[in-house]
């Protein structure tokens, strides 16, 4: 007797619901999806005790005859794909005929839908998988799909669905997702007869996404838009501030599908730099638009996930995108006078949270100088430029008049003084600014490191009685790896046998630190990134601790001359306002919360 037998269609159907059914949210993704397919503006979902009673989906898209709603039943009946081409060039949100039968082979399954050019609409009734009835119903045109008794006949599937709460909070979030790509498509959720959200159509997408994403993101997104001609790359990303302890608030949808992509995720984040404090997601809606034979969207039974053709190119084009607008707008613009009540930070009540670094469109003005190119302890005070051979005199090229005096954001500030000697109390045209000495010259150290390891002249000192360290054989294998692109920073460093090596020179700004801490350090954390990710990272790691280490402490005081160099220094900067670990430099207070702290003004 064969061993090999074939399963019966409704157990297949069975086996391909545990794929693509897994929780109520997944059924409201599917059907949501179908009637997006079907070209709806206005979507109804309707839940009851959060999906196992009951789901409800119904649209005003274009409707199926008689015949086609009987072939939606029927496994593999699609509309959508013909040919093996077409199954490698996705257009649709939904294509492989699996939802339906999937989803009536383990619940109480109704479908009615109608065509605007029948008289009266088709109603189907699947129960466990079997057709029930097949009858006319009279309904306006469009679709219905009701799911009641979710699992019914496969009582261990119940037995893993979560609380009514649960389950809930799930679907929530799936409509919310989809519901925000698709910004001009009406949606309304209820759960036990009870409004949960409403989605109005909105004609600016801006107003979706401040919607779905909370009120207090508000003043803080930022529009974004890039391609390299075959593949764009729109949406908003939040100032570096605002942050999610998880990756939840990150919306990625490609060809207007919702997927949670890892790479995307990554570029993201590779974007940001060093402006998010470890363990902090960014706010991002991000669209990408690329021709439909370039991802494969098949990938996944429930359709979340997809592979992209030329993933490098996708990554790269995110990350680069990300980090050049964040590069032009991280020049804040503390000591111009705004030119418009939105270009300013919403002014609070009288005990506010001081204002921290954000992102807005740069000025000319404040666009990125070459960095300085002097790295010392002591932040020596160099000499001033004589007037004839001043640097930031340039040409207004709009108004074509005589060169103006370029102004510097931090340089133009009147300083006040330190406080506790830890943070530099500055004057700006917009109120009190604070800068945290410590953030601010790890900010400048980092970038003059990363400026040399680039390629410029090496700022190092030889050491006159080379140091020895000896470390274990994990540590000394990342060790090794590490020693070229060290030596390119300045650090110079030699294998002497075994596990112990020899450094023989440092950079200029480590020259009063010990080094033994650092190198174990820079090991250490070398390791726990992992080379999966590239020596290029470790890199960047290793040159935040040199950085860190070389910085002035806090709790030092600095003359006059040294804050002024600072501040100067810190105008050369690509990003200004946070530290390489994504802590902000400076925060700062404006005079409208002085005068309503004072009661000046009402």
């Amino acid at each position: 007797m064969s061993k090999i037998k074939i399963l019966p269609e409704i157990l297949s159907n069975k086996i391909a619901a545990g794929e693509v059914v897994e929780r109520p949210a997944s059924v409201v993704k599917e059907l949501i999806e179908n009637s997006l397919d079907a070209g709806s503006t206005r979507i109804v979902i309707d839940v009851e005790k959060g999906g196992r009673n009951l789901i409800r989906v119904s649209d005003n898209g274009f409707g199926m005859t008689r015949d086609d709603a009987l072939l939606s039943t029927e496994r593999y009946g699609t509309s959508k794909i013909f040919s093996s081409d077409d199954l490698f060039s996705i257009k649709t949100l939904g294509f492989r005929g699996e939802a339906l039968p999937s989803i009536a082979s383990v619940s109480r399954f109704t479908l009615e839908t109608k065509e605007k050019s029948d008289e009266v609409g088709t109603r189907i009734f699947i129960e466990g998988g079997v057709i029930k009835n097949v009858s006319d119903v009279g309904i306006p045109t469009g679709t219905l799909i009701s799911v009641r008794n979710l699992f019914f006949n496969t009582p261990v599937r119940q037995k893993f669905m979560k609380t009514v709460g649960t389950e809930t909070g799930h679907i929530a979030d799936t409509v919310s997702g989809i519901a925000l790509g698709w910004p001009g498509v009406q949606f309304r959720l209820r759960h036990n007869g009870k409004t949960v959200k409403r989605w109005s159509a909105a004609p600016d997408p801006s107003e979706r996404v401040r919607d779905v994403l909370g009120k207090d993101t508000k003043n803080g997104l930022h529009r974004v838009a890039f391609d390299d001609n075959e593949i764009s790359v729109s949406g908003w990303i939040a100032a570096p501030g605002i942050t999610r302890a998880t990756s939840r608030a990150i919306y990625v949808y490609v060809n207007g599908r919702f997927v949670r992509d890892r790479i995307i995720q990554h570029a993201l984040a590779e974007g940001y730099g060093g402006r998010l404090m470890k363990g902090q997601f960014p706010l991002a809606v991000l669209f990408i638009t690329l021709p439909p034979d370039q991802v494969d969207v098949n990938v996944h039974p429930r359709k979340n996930e997809v592979r992209f053709m030329r993933q490098n190119r996708v990554h790269n084009l995110v990350s680069v995108g990300i980090s050049t607008f964040l590069n032009q707008a991280d020049q804040p613009r503390m000591v111009q006078p705004s030119s418009s009540p939105a270009a300013d930070w919403r002014e609070n009540e009288v005990m506010p949270e001081p204002e921290q670094p954000r992102i807005s469109e740069p000025s000319p003005e404040s666009r990125g100088r070459p960095l300085c190119e002097q790295v010392t302890e002591t932040i020596p005070c160099p000499a001033p430029a004589s007037p004839d051979t001043e640097p930031n005199m340039k040409k207004d090229e709009k108004a074509g008049q005589t060169p103006i005096w370029q102004r510097r954001p931090f340089g133009d500030m009147k300083i006040i003084g330190q406080f506790h000697g830890t943070y530099i109390l500055c004057e700006s045209d917009g109120g009190l600014v604070l800068i945290d000495q410590h953030a601010a010259h790890e900010r400048i150290l980092f970038e003059q490191l990363l400026k040399r390891t680039a390629g410029a002249q090496n700022a190092s000192q030889k050491l006159l009685i080379p140091e020895t360290i000896d470390l274990c054989h994990s540590e000394s294998v990342i060790l090794e790896k590490l020693i070229p692109s060290l030596g390119e920073s300045g650090l110079e460093i030699e294998p002497f046998g075994g596990n112990t090596f020899v450094i023989k020179s440092v950079p200029a700004i480590l020259i009063h630190r010990e080094i033994r801490p650092l190198i174990v350090e820079m090991t250490e954390k070398a390791a726990d990134i992992g080379f999966s990710q590239g020596i290029e990272n470790k890199i960047s790691v290793c040159l935040m601790l040199m950085a860190c280490h070389g910085a002035i402490r806090a709790n030092q005081q600095l003359s006059g001359e040294q804050m002024k160099v600072l501040l100067g220094q810190l105008d050369e900067c690509e990003n200004p306002s946070h530290c390489p670990h994504g802590r902000p430099t400076w925060i700062k207070w404006g005079k409208h919360f002085f005068e309503k702290s004072f009661r000046r003004i009402v």
